[in-house]
């Protein structure tokens, strides 16, 4: 297996999901400042507009060359489905960023798409290991004990997110909220899985969404707390949910000032492993966090 790779040096901070079949809110979500959308062949299309939902995600994946404002990934059914080979293929010609792969159970599912990516790339002529990879890592009550085995899986792996709907329906549970509203104990898990499983494997972790997108507060708490835990993204399911999420995950200027320093004081010590800054020990974890922070600054 692959060694593991450190994370993008500027993670996505907001990827929205959009319907693959629906031009207009493609076209609506391509205004935003998300900085990726997921255009969604899974859940968001019934089965009888799957065909026509991969074409026009490949005909929109094909129209936007430039992506350097805003990436395109694609959602596909999952690979233990008769759909999720015949999506790939479909949406690989368009040349997307990245799949996201639903409903995966281990590591063992990145390395099979991996390999699919790679026989598409060169039917299609793509550079071999451009089309990188997001799983939802907590789906199915087999992940929740695999999260470690990311580790090294393959070097297109960007990302781990997680997800509680499909988890409770395979649970059989009435809800996954506690009384309180917030996530029961066995969804907190998840997210914990998911977010040191993600640092383990050395990818970004990406926070679930936020539902109702109407609740303005608990999204922005729900972005606090994300980014107090380690997530450095989230994912949106609406486009007004998108200003909220890339503020939360951009350093403001006294974390920008303090990184600098750290930085700094790193490179006048020329290489020792811990320096002082006012009045504090400082050792490499935190350079590499000084380092993490200017590079999610720069989107901003």
């Amino acid at each position: 297996m692959n060694e593991p790779r450190t994370a993008a040096p500027m993670p996505l901070r907001s990827m929205l999901f959009v319907p693959g079949d629906s031009e207009r809110k493609i076209a609506r979500a391509a205004t935003s400042a998300a900085d990726a959308l997921i255009l969604d062949l899974e859940d968001a299309v019934t089965a009888d507009r799957r065909e026509l939902a991969r074409g026009m995600v490949r005909d929109c994946l094909a129209a936007r060359a430039d992506r350097s404002r805003q990436q395109l990934w694609v959602r596909i059914n999952p690979l233990s489905t008769e759909a999720g080979l015949p999506d790939l293929a479909a949406v690989v010609r368009g040349a997307p960023d990245g799949i996201v792969l639903p409903k995966a159970d281990s590591a063992a599912d990145v390395l099979r798409l991996d390999h699919q990516l790679a026989a598409l790339e060169h039917r299609d002529g793509l550079r071999p290991g451009s089309i990188r990879i997001v799983v939802v890592a907590t789906e199915t009550p087999a992940a929740l004990f695999q999260l470690g085995s990311f580790r090294g899986a393959s070097p297109r792996l960007a990302g781990l997110t997680w997800g509680a709907e499909d988890l409770s329906t395979a649970l059989g549970a009435v809800t996954n909220r506690a009384e309180n509203g917030e996530f029961d104990f066995v969804y907190q898990l998840a997210r914990s899985l998911c977010l040191a499983g993600a640092h383990a494997a050395g990818v970004q972790a990406i926070d679930t969404l936020t539902a109702d997108f109407r609740d303005a507060e608990r999204l922005r708490r729900e972005v606090r707390a994300a980014r107090r835990a380690g997530f450095s993204g989230k994912i949106a399911i609406h486009p007004d949910q998108i200003e909220a999420i890339n503020a939360g995950f951009s350093p403001d200027e006294e974390e920008l000032r303090h990184a600098r320093a750290v930085v700094e004081a790193f490179r006048t010590a020329g290489g020792a492993g811990a320096v002082q800054l006012a009045g504090s020990m400082l050792d490499r974890p935190h350079l590499v966090q000084a380092e993490r922070i200017l590079a999610m600054g720069a989107r901003r």
